[in-house]
């Protein structure tokens, strides 16, 4: 994607005309001017907005500066793995395992890195963000020198996505970014589930954290874009979009939104009950519960909670904290902020440290606020 197509795309996300981004953009910039016609110019790439301007598009659109700074190279690859990884893993250690796998010529078939995949979406469920982000850290370093295989593109795709979202939303620039290089690794690939499911992930996992919303809804949109067939990637951007629409206040094009997302789940849904790949019946339901919380619809929050518990798998407890969770929601959301957040702060103090995730400690900040 082109720095103009992504200008446009995020306008489009606020629902802005050229007009009005410009107007915000001098709102933004005291003493400067823009104007309509330098934004189209802009968006049809005839120039680059320089650093000035970067740094006010990323604040009026409500992005990372580095969304609109970063341009995905395969040649930068490595070293963006490097500079993104985690202290605990020695910087000496992926060199030498990127170089070990390029030089002699190892690492994994494709098969072996499709279980290596089908693992990390089972062991993503139960297992902390900082446990799972330092072991992909190391992948993604061997896999980057075997992408000569396109379908090796689209194994890439879906592990940087669980990398993303080891980080936090609200951080935005590492997980943001991640994102992008995942929907760019879909694209190479050429495989439109991957391409679909990766941009739905992405969607699902910013609008459950309440985190970048405008480019929440441009990847489901994109992910609408490519194909309407019922998958668990469109059901992913279809309840991505809904939260989203529920957060900015949109309570009728939420609910519009909740049932379309229940009709693809009915043609596409998983019996998979324990994979970050799998939207099974109790998940589905995970999903409801929060839209539902955030809408102030008691009822309706209530069934999916209770449909979710029936099903929810025991060794998954940290979603059994996310429903309790929302129930905190709710009873902030009913006026009751105090006993909101003390029921909330308890439900998660009974989980496990090691259970938490980043998106716990997000609905937390949410539920206080």
């Amino acid at each position: 994607m082109t720095l103009g197509r992504l200008v446009k795309e995020l306008r489009t996300a606020h629902s802005w005309s050229q007009s009005r981004l410009a107007a915000e953009l001098s709102k933004s910039a005291p003493g400067y001017t823009m104007t309509r016609e330098y934004v189209s110019r802009w968006e049809c790439n005839k120039v680059q907005p320089g650093p000035f301007w970067l740094r006010h598009l990323a604040a009026v659109l409500e992005v990372p500066l580095a969304l609109l700074e970063n341009e995905v190279k395969r040649r930068t690859f490595f070293t963006d793995v490097a500079a993104l990884a985690i202290a605990p893993i020695a910087a000496s250690d992926l060199i030498e395992a990127g170089f070990a796998a390029r030089l002699r010529r190892l690492g994994p078939d494709l098969d072996t890195w499709e279980e290596k995949l089908a693992s990390y979406g089972t062991d993503y469920m139960s297992m902390g963000a900082a446990d799972i982000q330092r072991s992909l850290a190391g992948e993604l370093v061997v896999i980057q020198q075997q992408l000569e295989n396109p379908r090796l593109w689209a194994v890439a795709a879906r592990l940087m996505t669980l990398y993303a979202k080891t980080f936090p939303g609200s951080d935005g620039s590492k997980a943001l970014v991640w994102y992008r290089m995942a929907v760019e690794a879909a694209d190479r690939s050429g495989d439109e589930e991957s391409r679909v499911w990766v941009r739905g992930r992405a969607a699902i996992a910013l609008g459950y954290e309440g985190a970048s919303l405008p480019v929440a809804d441009l990847l489901a949109k994109q992910a609408q874009e490519i194909s309407q067939a019922p998958s668990l990637g469109l059901l992913n951007a279809v309840m991505g979009r809904a939260h989203v629409a529920a957060i900015g206040g949109d309570r009728r094009k939420a609910l519009a939104l909740a049932e379309e997302g229940r009709r693809i789940f009915d043609l596409a849904g998983s019996h998979r009950q324990t994979s970050d790949y799998a939207v099974p019946h109790w998940r589905m339901n995970v999903f409801l519960s929060l839209l539902f919380a955030r809408l102030g619809d008691e009822k309706k929050a209530q069934e999916a909670q209770e449909h979710a518990f029936a099903e929810l798998p025991d060794a998954l407890p940290r979603f059994a904290t996310h429903l309790e969770m929302h129930k905190g929601l709710m009873m902030a959301r009913a006026g009751d902020g105090p006993g909101g957040v003390t029921y909330a702060q308890a439900a998660l103090e009974n989980l496990p440290p090691e259970k938490h995730s980043l998106t716990l400690r997000m609905l937390m900040d949410e539920i206080k606020a």
